[in-house]
């Protein structure tokens, strides 16, 4: 079929690659900057409250990346589909996945929302924590659970726009969702004028408040454009669609059960350091979102790699989504190499500008300065899992992050950490070293190319 209109606009399977690269990263890097500035200010707004506040905040995040998992496996199905369905110009095709994943991903949201208000409790007392933190950490899960299918709708329509080159819509729902919640933020949490001052709830209540808004937004803009057919098709689930959705996704939701079930494991082997527990946890805490500064670019290139890659496979050019994917994991060594000195050098100040607590303050510094030193393996895994994952490779992705979490990780943060009488220092030195072998392996998955003849569509 001739190509649409905005075709020609989004166009990222001919010319310059280093120009692709660009158009398709840089509002994705601002999605991420935003998405960064939210996580700063929820840890800011809990540490004025307190270290524990900032605790359980951490956890819970951690508790709901958990949640999410199923809405970021959809999400990678559809974007493996879609960009395809892009590349080879099939915008009927595009639409109809768009739909039945959307469809999907709410029904799938809503039964797991039922699930988390049932075991609230049960599931926040697996970690382990002090009981101050656990019965915080509920209260706080509660309210997220209320706004899961808002997330779910958001998650997967973002990866729609993404996956057909259409970066800028994404872009302007992320900037209404991070207004609306680093506003809420000061809003719900102290009060003013006529909303009530909720204490750490008001943290919950911000972020569940900018998802419904962000959900809108994207519901309005699937009206336009290459979408306008989107609400006049059919809205039955189609069962072939699911399967191949669901096929391509598995992987990457055990992928993110793996490392997000890992990360409650390393919570739980931090919470059992007795008086150092509370600083090693708030610890861990603010030194992610510090660490997401880094991030951001790598993170930005992970999901323009999986966008190019899959459209250029969907265009029949194995070899320019070859050469994508090592120039993106390239540029983003060397930006995340930069930015990782920087916060090296300063890591007492970036520290400082979380933690109000001594001890934290140094313990944050201690998590940055030992963890800057594998940031460049992390950006080699983002970029090239990506075009993994872009190319329908979910599978491979999966076991090199599950080995490296769960065999190398985990032992290694219970031997250096507790065994050997390390504490938390025990515990970073074996998030560099799992961190280490992950990008080596996902480097070498990608040079093998068996990604280039999956078939996908």
């Amino acid at each position: 079929m001739p190509p649409r209109p905005s075709d020609t606009r989004n166009d990222l399977i001919s010319g310059s690659l280093w120009i692709s690269i660009w158009r398709i990263s840089w509002p994705i890097v601002l999605i991420m900057l935003l998405n960064f500035s939210v996580g700063v200010v929820d840890v800011y707004v809990a540490g004025l409250i307190g270290p524990e506040v900032q605790a359980a905040v951490g956890f819970i995040s951690q508790i709901y990346f958990f949640v999410v998992i199923v809405a970021n496996a959809i999400s990678i199905g559809t974007l493996a589909v879609i960009s395809r369905a892009v590349g080879s110009r099939n915008w009927e095709r595009a639409i109809e996945v768009a739909r039945q994943s959307l469809i999907f991903s709410f029904f799938v949201a809503i039964g797991i929302m039922l699930m988390g208000f049932v075991f609230s409790r049960e599931i926040v007392v697996l970690a382990g924590l002090p009981e101050g933190i656990t019965r915080l950490s509920e209260r706080l899960f509660r309210i997220f659970a209320a706004a899961l299918a808002a997330n779910y709708v958001l998650i997967v329509s973002n990866a729609v726009f993404r996956a057909s080159g259409e970066v800028r819509r994404p872009l302007f729902t992320m900037a209404i969702v991070s207004a609306v919640n680093i506003a809420g933020n000061f809003l719900f949490v102290f009060g003013a004028g006529p909303f009530p001052g909720m204490g750490p709830a008001g943290i919950a209540v911000a972020a569940a408040v900018s998802l419904a808004s962000g959900m809108a937004v994207n519901l309005v803009q699937l009206k336009g454009g290459q979408w306008e057919s989107f609400y006049r098709g059919s809205w039955r689930l189609s069962k072939e669609t699911l399967q191949l959705i669901v096929a391509l996704g598995w992987p990457a939701a055990l992928l993110q059960i793996a490392w997000n079930a890992g990360t409650i494991v390393l919570y739980n082997i931090l919470a059992r350091f007795g008086d150092a527990s509370v600083t090693a946890l708030a610890s861990i805490t603010n030194g992610l979102r510090i660490e997401a500064i880094v991030y951001l670019p790598a993170f930005a290139l992970n999901m323009a790699s999986s966008v190019l890659v899959g459209q250029s496979l969907g265009a029949s050019d194995p070899d320019r989504a070859e050469r994508v994917g090592w120039r993106i994991a390239k540029a983003g060594v060397l930006l995340v190499c930069a930015m990782s000195v920087v916060i090296f050098a300063w890591a007492d100040r970036f520290s400082s500008l979380v933690a109000s607590d001594p001890a934290v303050r140094e313990e944050t510094a201690r998590y940055l300065r030992i963890n800057m030193v594998s940031e460049p393996f992390m950006a080699l895994s983002a970029a090239l899992g990506g075009g993994l994952q872009g190319a329908g490779d979910t599978k491979g992705a999966m076991w090199v992050i599950v080995l490296s979490m769960w065999i190398v990780r985990l032992p290694l943060a219970y031997l250096f950490g507790l065994t050997l009488g390390l504490g938390a220092t025990g515990v970073w030195v074996s998030m560099v070293i799992s961190m280490a072998l992950q990008g080596s392996l996902m480097a070498a998955r990608f040079r093998r190319g068996g990604w280039k003849d999956l078939k996908v569509g």
